[in-house]
């Protein structure tokens, strides 16, 4: 894989990679400064619902304020692009439509947006890179099968914990090791009560909004990005949830590996987490039973096997992502969809929820997600989290309970949930699942 080299050239040829944003907050902005400071690359247009946090990136990365436009016009848009200007817009499918832009990335982290976005940037043949993950757990089987078929791209970027896991997965397959999970440190424990109105001081002081820090105390990020790697890969949930345990670098060899050897898991083949001090690491357990193999690790690394621990103690999340970027365009290279769906976050009830009561989002005092396997939350019809919001229960909904046909009605006028109908039809009738 050569990257710099292309991008110099375009630098050269002054004619960078023309990136759409769409979602400006803490990840979005931050990936903007990101590619600010990459040859070859340039953010051309942000999409928000705060068209001021997308003007004020472009102000912090030294734009020139009069060659920003602001419009939810297309010709304008066109027109402005064209002519060596930026776009400012509050229409996020504005975006798709321009056809100087190359490639979009979508990281609102709302699902029925990601939705939209990822669906009319397949439609126009632009490549689509997703820090939505939220969106790719729900529908993103669906949505890489209609960008293959319309020749175009859809993938999950690089820096979160999906796309570090697959490369992981990856090289360890690529050295003759059967990997037998994969998984993350997360830096706090989990409470599945949080509200983001208990959190909103904290979220405030590290410049974030309060609900994407409640969806990570409450757990629910760490089932989405989970949930990710097992469709990326075929690896499952071994519980319900996973089983998240304490553990240091260190006793990572030992819990993380099947119970006749010691550790936590029934069965071979897993992602989990742990709430050790690992974070922002990631880890994979790989083993092999070959005694040359064995040999040859012990001599170079000291392990003995015939499991091993391959560490890596960072993922960067935006900062990473414009390797994805660059893979998309110059290599029409993904870096991590769905193979299947092996795993699926259902939607399950925060508080008591009474009957008639619609539901918020995903980080709101409502609802939380918890991981299954895909088979199992099919025999109990769950309710996928992605299609959750805004919903409304059809009984009484025990604290902790999981939503489910029987008692809960997603909208079923999101975008989302038609594509998500969708999905599951094409599943249903010749799409593979396990």
């Amino acid at each position: 894989m050569e990257l710099l080299v292309p991008l110099k050239k375009r630098a050269d040829d002054n004619n960078p990679i023309r990136i759409g944003l769409v979602g400006c907050g803490q990840m979005g902005s931050g990936l903007a400064h990101t590619i600010n400071n990459i040859i070859g690359m340039r953010v051309r247009a942000i999409a928000d619902i705060e068209p001021q946090r997308a003007i004020t990136t472009f102000h912090e990365m030294g734009y020139d304020p009069n060659a920003i436009v602001i419009t939810e016009n297309i010709s304008r848009a066109r027109d402005a692009l064209s002519h060596g200007k930026n776009i400012v817009t509050s229409d996020a499918l504005l975006l798709p439509k321009i056809d100087l832009l190359e490639v979009n990335v979508e990281v609102t982290g709302v699902t029925d947006v990601g939705a939209r976005v990822a669906w009319e940037s397949i439609q126009t043949g632009k490549p689509i890179i997703m820090l939505n993950v939220e969106t790719d757990v729900t529908i993103g089987y669906l949505l890489d099968r209609e960008a293959r078929k319309n020749n175009c791209l859809y993938t999950v970027a690089s820096g979160d914990e999906p796309g570090v896991l697959k490369m992981l997965y990856e090289q360890a397959v690529l050295m003759g090791f059967k990997v037998m999970c994969l998984g993350k440190g997360k830096n706090n424990p989990i409470d599945i009560t949080m509200t983001p109105e208990r959190c909103c001081d904290e979220a405030r002081a590290k410049d974030m909004n309060p609900k994407i820090l409640a969806s990570f105390i409450d757990g629910t990020k760490t089932m989405v990005e989970m949930a990710a790697v097992s469709n990326a890969t075929g690896l499952l949930p071994d519980v319900p949830g996973m089983h998240g345990p304490k553990a240091e670098l260190e006793a990572l060899l030992q819990t993380f590996v099947p119970k006749d050897a010691g550790g936590i898991f029934d069965h071979r083949g897993t992602v989990d987490y742990t709430t050790g001090q690992i974070a922002p690491g990631v880890f994979v357990i790989v083993f092999s039973s070959d005694a040359r193999v064995q040999k040859d690790m012990f001599f170079i690394t000291k392990a003995r096997g015939p499991y091993y621990l391959l560490f890596r103690p960072y993922h960067l999340c935006d900062i990473e992502t414009p390797q994805s970027i660059a893979e998309a365009v110059l290599l029409n290279q993904r870096t991590v969809t769905a193979e299947n769906m092996h795993a699926e976050v259902v939607c399950m009830a925060k508080r008591m929820i009474k009957k008639g009561e619609r539901v918020g989002g995903i980080g709101s005092a409502d609802i939380f997600g918890r991981i299954y396997t895909y088979q199992e939350a099919r025999r109990a019809q769950a309710i996928p989290l992605g299609i959750a919001p805004n919903g409304v229960a059809l009984t009484d909904i025990k604290q902790n309970a999981m939503m489910t046909k029987e008692n809960f009605a997603p909208d079923a006028t999101t975008f989302i949930y038609q594509l998500r109908r969708q999905q599951d039809k094409l599943l249903d009738t010749g799409g593979r699942s396990q």
